[in-house]
């Protein structure tokens, strides 16, 4: 009898322990961001983990770990432990680099599970107020009959570095890319007016653009800014499916249980609902998104094609 109250005693134990282990989380989360802090994808992140911790409470910690376009945390991360505790924001970066960097350790579609997205930011196509174009076709016929005009990017691989590249392989045009380290340093060259033309995201170039100090001639989005309202779409300047929208959201490594990931998307999609924090994305110059892991997933496997197809034929080098 003894021995059956003593079997009895370690199972109740144990079922105990596997029930705290189960309340997901119990611990401090560590959520690891690749770009260097008050960035927009720094900021986005720490908006949210606050969210987190006071939906869920638990420190949501933000580590920042810049280097290779986001590949230093994304390594990290791929190789942490798939229990919930080590989550990363994920970016365009992840779609990119796959195809870029040589050597990769990792697959971004085979390594992480996407979480659920935060927002999205779309590129605005720029030009010093030197430059002779109010438009889209008066940019494209310019280059045409002056080859050699200059483009700035943030880095070779960025999403406004692969933005201008789509655009000379759709409308045939040849521009000359001047990468820089950074997006303050590319804009400030266009507005200095040594580089011409830029690609820049929303979120950067809004406040020069509303004073002038720049000039834009199309959003790289699906509608239009609310901040620019007389700026028109790609498609409306007459270049038809031309979306480049930076974006992020949060991605676990995978093999991280199912439960987990779903209380993770809820506590996301509620927080991405919340009036202030639909309002404070927007003032950023982003659309707040939200969404399904499956259509986070759906989101990276797209633009991986996309941005792999755009690297290869021009044969884009890291």
């Amino acid at each position: 009898m003894k021995k059956v109250v003593a079997c009895l005693a370690s199972i109740a134990l144990f079922s105990a322990a596997g029930a705290a282990h189960a309340a997901y989380p119990d611990k401090p989360v560590t959520i690891v961001v690749g770009f260097p802090p008050g960035g927009a994808s720094d900021v986005i992140t720490r908006l949210v983990a606050t969210e987190m911790q006071a939906a869920l409470k638990q420190p949501f910690l933000v580590r920042n770990q810049p280097g290779v376009n986001g590949n230093i945390a994304a390594e990290a991360v791929a190789k942490a432990a798939p229990d919930g505790y080590t989550l990363m924001l994920g970016s365009i970066a992840n779609a990119i680099n796959g195809s870029l960097l040589k050597n990769m350790q990792h697959d971004a579609q085979k390594a992480f599970v996407p979480v659920v997205q935060f927002q999205s930011s779309p590129s605005v196509l720029v030009v010093n107020p030197a430059v002779p174009a109010r438009s889209l076709k008066e940019l494209v016929a310019l280059a045409k009959q002056k080859p050699g005009m200059s483009y700035a990017s943030n880095g070779t691989g960025s999403s406004p570095h692969l933005a201008a590249e789509l655009l000379k392989q759709r409308e045939g045009i040849d521009l000359l890319h001047v990468a820089y380290k950074g997006a303050a340093p590319a804009m400030t060259d266009v507005i200095a007016g040594h580089v011409q033309v830029a690609f820049l995201t929303a979120l950067s170039a809004i406040p020069s653009m509303q004073s002038g100090s720049l000039r834009p001639l199309a959003v790289a989005s699906a509608k239009r800014l609310p901040e620019i309202p007389d700026v028109p779409t790609m498609q409306e300047a007459g270049l038809p499916n031309f979306q480049v929208e930076s974006w992020n959201g949060l991605f676990a490594p995978a093999g991280t249980p199912a439960n987990v990931v779903q209380l993770l998307n809820r506590t996301v999609n509620d927080i991405l609902q919340a009036p202030e924090m639909r309002k404070r994305i927007q003032n950023m110059a982003s659309f707040p998104v939200g969404g399904t892991p499956e259509q986070f997933k759906a989101l990276l496997h797209s633009e991986t094609l996309k941005w792999a197809d755009v690297v290869q034929k021009v044969n884009i080098q890291p």
